[in-house]
């Protein structure tokens, strides 16, 4: 025979689990991908482009192609659907690693594996880059970043032009090689997020990559989604995939206000 203690315990119990239900027994509605609501308060904003055939490819005349392909379905009488993806890792919103441009470091391994977790995740600013020039030495002063600031987006006229919503063009903006010294010489900044396929600029790609790669500190986060998003401190989070002997890698690249 069950007790009076335990019979009022199982009341309660129940009681608290059906106050937790929603109502009518619904199950909440599906958050939606880029707007949402997390329990602190805060919101999610996706900052990665999706892959798509008329997505730009760095220094191609037309468009990536077909990234994803089905091949195999149950439609043709397949047990599944079992879909395979090839593209460039440097494609859409990515990340380089040191590797992209000294063999040296390709060679010793230090490839997308091996990069900074703690510093692709953190407080990060977003800036707007005046619209009339590249990112040299002068703009870089010019957008006067607080001092100890470790990760900094950049938006560029290549949001207001809609770059990656079309062919590839190298009038993109970008950093030239004075910008990319200035700015491991003079701040404290780890990660580096522009709005195009490339952080240097089509007639400074080699050196300004070069600067910035030089010290294996600075990771560069490319071709992220900038538009419909305020000026401000962000906490920003960018997961590569795990390709070992991969000097870059596809990245899920999101915001939290």
């Amino acid at each position: 025979m069950i007790s009076r203690t335990l019979l009022v315990l199982l009341c309660s119990t129940l009681h608290s689990i059906l106050a937790s239900l929603p109502p009518d027994g619904a199950y909440p509605v599906p958050p939606i991908i880029g707007g949402l609501r997390l329990s602190s308060g805060g919101k999610i904003i996706d900052i990665t482009h999706r892959y798509v055939e008329e997505m730009p490819a760095y220094g191609a005349e037309e468009g990536m192609g077909q990234v994803v392909r089905l091949v195999a379905s149950l439609k043709n009488g397949s047990n599944a659907n079992w879909s395979e993806f090839k593209m460039s890792v440097h494609s859409g919103t990515h990340l380089d690693s040191p590797a992209h441009f000294y063999d040296e470091y390709f060679d010793a391994g230090f490839d997308v594996d091996t990069l900074d977790l703690e510093v692709l995740n953190g407080p990060a600013l977003l800036v707007d880059v005046p619209r009339d020039s590249n990112i040299t030495a002068k703009v870089m002063k010019s957008l006067q970043i607080p001092k100890g600031t470790r990760r900094v987006l950049f938006r560029t006229l290549n949001t207001d032009r809609h770059l990656m919503f079309k062919e590839f063009d190298s009038s993109f903006v970008g950093f030239m090689a004075d910008g990319a010294q200035w700015l491991v010489d003079n701040t404290d900044i780890k990660l580096v997020g522009v709005d195009y396929l490339s952080a240097a600029a089509f007639v400074n790609g080699r050196s300004a990559h070069l600067a910035f790669l030089k010290s294996r500190e600075i990771i560069l986060v490319e071709a992220l989604k900038l538009d419909n998003v305020e000026a401000g401190l962000y906490n920003v989070h960018c997961l590569p995939l795990r390709l070992v002997g991969a000097e870059g890698s596809p990245a899920r690249c999101i915001l939290i206000k």
